[in-house]
């Protein structure tokens, strides 16, 4: 298959990276991202604003069952519909998949994966105990390659809370549940939860730690993954970041290490 279309997005994405790294923020307030980790911000994008969030992510998944290794892009496109709400358009992007299962010949897969249409609702700034408040509610649509496709539409609902704690940490949760469809067509429900714990470095630094379950469902549809994963980001100005984070599997239903370099922009 052609690199064309791969190239030339890459040089696109690169070429708005520079120029909004050479640009000068209108306003004081500086990027939020719902990258590098599971659980998700609260927080929109802010109305009129269009912020683009990618990265190349690889995971090794070894088990008695399977060893396989995944490349992908994921990339969430963020576009600001009101001060308390935006649009989401998401996907895991090109995806190239090596199955090196023992006592199998080895498989490789590749192509795009399927797209993601969102919204995100701001609900509440935090005050006191209270937290910030954000909801999302998605539909994965079955869009992407054939060997990558899921099954019908997929909805999910999540919702998003942060605390700010005392000396520049923060504490975030996100519980959520969502429907999807096996291989033979019959549809099940699955839970999500993360919960991460963040702190500042300065003022363009941000690490944190996290504990996450992207899904908790019955052992017959997938049972439950658990991961624990850590990252760091970096605003190399208000409107462009930088992050990369490591995970690690914590049961065989989940890929033991992942490694994701992401860059986020907006205009």
């Amino acid at each position: 298959m052609s690199q064309r279309p791969t190239r030339i997005l890459l040089a696109a994405l690169c070429s708005l990276a520079i120029a909004i790294a050479n640009a000068h923020a209108a306003d004081d307030d500086t990027i939020t991202t719902d990258r590098p980790g599971v659980a998700e911000s609260s927080q929109v994008v802010g109305k009129g604003r269009v912020q683009l969030e990618t990265s190349v992510q690889w995971e090794r998944l070894r088990s008695d069952d399977e060893h396989s290794r995944t490349l992908s892009t994921p990339t969430l496109l963020r576009i600001g519909l009101g001060e308390s709400s935006e649009l989401r358009i998401e996907t895991d992007g090109r995806s190239i998949i090596h199955d090196n299962t023992p006592g199998a010949a080895p498989v490789t897969t590749a192509g795009w994966a399927d797209t993601e249409v969102g919204f995100k609702w701001h609900l509440a700034d935090a005050q006191g105990t209270r937290p910030s408040l954000g909801v999302l509610l998605h539909a994965a649509l079955p869009s992407g390659s054939e060997a990558l496709r899921g099954h019908g539409l997929r909805p999910s609902l999540r919702l998003s809370a942060e605390w700010e704690l005392a000396d520049g940490y923060a504490l975030g949760l996100m519980p959520g549940v969502g429907s999807d469809s096996d291989d033979n067509g019959q549809r099940y429900g699955y839970g999500v939860l993360a919960a991460n714990l963040g702190k500042d470095f300065g003022e363009h630094a941000h690490g944190f730690v996290e504990l996450a379950a992207p899904q908790v469902a019955r052992a017959a549809h997938g049972g439950i993954q658990l991961l624990a994963d850590a990252g760091v980001t970096y605003a190399l100005n208000k409107d462009c970041q930088v992050d990369v984070a490591v995970t690690h599997g914590l049961n065989r239903r989940t890929p033991d290490l992942g490694l994701a370099f992401g860059l986020s922009v907006r205009r």
